[in-house]
C-alpha cells in the first residue's frame, strides 16, 4: 500500500471573494462554506472566523482540530464512513494543506476551571509554545444547533461540519504543483536487509470506554468503538482518514485531536526509521480501554494473537488514552506481549496528581519496564488578558478573555497521548 502525500504549504489565510489557493495564500469565501456546512438540517446557523499564528486571541471550546486534506479524484474517498461509502485509505493521491488547521469550537460547553479539562486554543503567551497549534493559521469554524436537536445529534452535525469544510478546502490545491510530496510505503525492497532488523508493531487505544460513547460517534471508518476487539490497521490508514477524535467538549481529556492522527507521531517516526533500515515497521494495531475486566483480558489476548501470529511482531510500542483505567488496560496488554516473547514499551502521561513519582504509572508490572513518560499533567500557566476571543457562544467571551490560570490539560494541543507532547516530568 503506498500513499503519496501532497503538501501544499499554506503561510497565509485570510477571507476573500473566492476560495482559492495561489502559492501560500488561501483565500476563503465564507458564503461558499456557510452553503456548504447550512447543507445540515440541524443546524440553525454557522460562523467563521480567522486565527493566525502569535494572535493575541483565545479560542473555545475546542471541539476538533483538523489539517485539510483531500483524495485526488479517482484515488480513494474522503473520510469513508462518514463522508462517504466505506472503502480503504492510505494508498494512491492525497492532497493536505500544511500549516494551516481547521478548528471547531463546541456551542455546548462552558469553561469548568483550572481543573476541567476545556480545551482553548492559545495562539499567544505562556503555555501556547507548548503547543504546535500556535504555530498554525486556524479557520474556525462555529456551529450553531438547532434548540431541539439532541446532543450527541449536535455533536454529529458538527464532525460532519469539520470534515466537509476540511475537504473542500483541500479540493482547492487538486491541479497545483506541492511544496512537497512525502511517500509512505511499507513495501519490503531489499528483504534480505529487513530480514535481520526487529519487527515493530505499533499498539494504540483510540478511546477509553469509561463513559458510555455515543451511538452516532464516528472514529474508525465510521464505528463508535463500542465492543471493538483489536484489529490490525496499516500505518496509512492512521494518516488518510480511517480514524477521527472522539466527540470533544466536555470530555476532552479522554480524546485527541484528529490533526494528530493524521500527523501521528508515532507511526511518522517509524516509517522514518523503516525508511533508514534501522527496523522493519509491520503494522498497527488498533484497541480500546474497556469497562470489564473480561473485555479486558480477552483485548489482551486477541491484541497479543494479532501481533504474534498475524505480524510475527519482535516488538512493540504502546499508547493510551485518557487516564486511570487505560494505563492498566495498556499495561495488562503490554505484559500479555511480554509473556509470548514480544519485548515492549510503553508511553504514559502523567497522573500523578500528588506530585510523587510512584503515583504516577498506576500500575506496577516487572515485565513491563520500559516506560517512556510524558509529563505535565498539572503544569499551570498564569496567562493574560488578550485582545480578542473566539467563543461557541457569547456567554463565554469574558470568561475566556480576562487573565486566569490554565493547565496544560486546558490548552489545546499540549497533552497529547500519542506522543507530540513538549512536556516531561523530572523527579527531584
Amino acid at each position: 500500500m503506498r500513499l503519496n502525500l501532497e503538501l501544499h504549504q499554506v503561510d497565509q489565510l485570510r477571507f476573500g471573494d473566492a476560495t482559492q489557493l495561489e502559492d501560500s495564500l488561501l483565500e476563503v469565501d465564507r458564503f461558499e462554506l456557510d452553503r456548504l456546512v447550512m447543507d445540515d438540517s440541524r443546524l440553525q446557523s454557522v460562523e467563521f472566523e480567522i486565527v493566525h499564528s502569535g494572535d493575541s486571541c483565545r479560542s473555545g471550546i475546542v471541539f476538533d482540530v483538523i489539517e485539510p486534506r483531500v483524495k485526488e479524484p479517482g484515488y480513494g474517498l474522503d473520510f469513508p464512513g462518514i463522508l462517504s461509502p466505506l472503502a480503504t485509505v492510505g494508498h494512491g493521491t492525497t492532497h493536505a494543506l500544511r500549516g494551516m488547521a481547521v478548528t471547531v469550537l463546541d456551542e455546548g460547553v462552558e469553561l469548568s476551571g483550572a481543573k476541567g479539562a476545556e480545551r482553548i486554543l492559545e495562539m499567544s503567551g505562556p503555555g501556547s509554545a507548548h503547543s504546535l497549534f500556535s504555530s498554525l493559521q486556524h479557520l474556525i469554524v462555529i456551529p450553531h444547533a438547532k434548540p431541539e436537536v439532541e446532543r450527541s445529534l449536535a455533536q454529529h452535525a458538527f464532525r460532519n461540519a469539520a470534515l466537509k469544510v476540511s475537504v473542500y478546502l483541500a479540493q482547492k490545491a487538486i491541479g497545483i504543483v506541492p511544496s512537497a510530496t512525502e511517500v509512505f510505503d511499507l513495501k519490503n525492497e531489499g528483504s534480505s536487509v529487513r530480514e535481520e532488523l526487529p519487527r515493530i508493531v505499533y499498539v494504540s487505544q483510540v478511546y477509553a470506554h469509561q463513559k458510555t460513547i455515543s451511538l452516532d460517534a464516528q472514529i474508525l471508518y465510521g464505528h463508535n468503538t463500542a465492543g471493538l476487539m483489536p484489529v490490525l490497521l496499516h500505518p496509512n490508514e492512521w494518516l488518510d482518514g480511517a480514524l477521527v477524535a472522539p466527540y470533544g467538549g466536555a470530555e476532552t481529556y479522554h480524546f485527541q485531536e484528529t490533526y494528530f492522527f493524521q500527523n501521528h507521531p508515532i507511526v511518522l517516526e517509524l516509517y522514518r526509521r523503516h525508511q533508514r533500515k534501522e527496523l522493519n515497521f509491520v503494522g498497527t494495531i488498533v484497541t480500546v480501554a474497556v469497562a470489564r475486566e473480561e473485555d479486558r483480558d480477552r483485548n489482551a489476548m486477541m491484541a497479543s494473537n494479532l501481533a504474534q501470529w498475524g505480524l510475527e511482531a519482535d516488538a512493540a510500542i504502546f499508547t493510551n488514552t485518557g487516564g486511570g483505567a487505560p494505563h492498566v488496560d495498556m499495561a495488562l496488554m503490554a505484559r500479555s506481549f511480554e509473556m509470548v516473547g514480544i519485548r515492549t514499551v510503553v508511553q504514559v502521561t502523567d497522573m500523578s496528581r500528588d506530585g510523587r513519582a510512584e503515583s504516577a504509572c498506576l500500575f506496577n508490572f516487572p515485565e513491563v519496564n520500559a516506560v517512556v513518560y510524558g509529563g505535565g499533567n498539572d503544569t499551570m500557566w498564569d496567562v493574560p488578558e488578550v485582545d480578542r476571543v473566539v467563543a461557541g457562544n457569547s456567554t463565554l467571551i469574558e470568561t475566556l478573555r480576562k487573565p486566569q490560570k490554565l493547565s496544560a490539560r486546558n490548552i489545546c494541543g499540549v497533552m497529547n497521548f500519542h506522543g507530540a507532547q513538549r512536556l516531561c516530568a523530572v523527579t527531584y
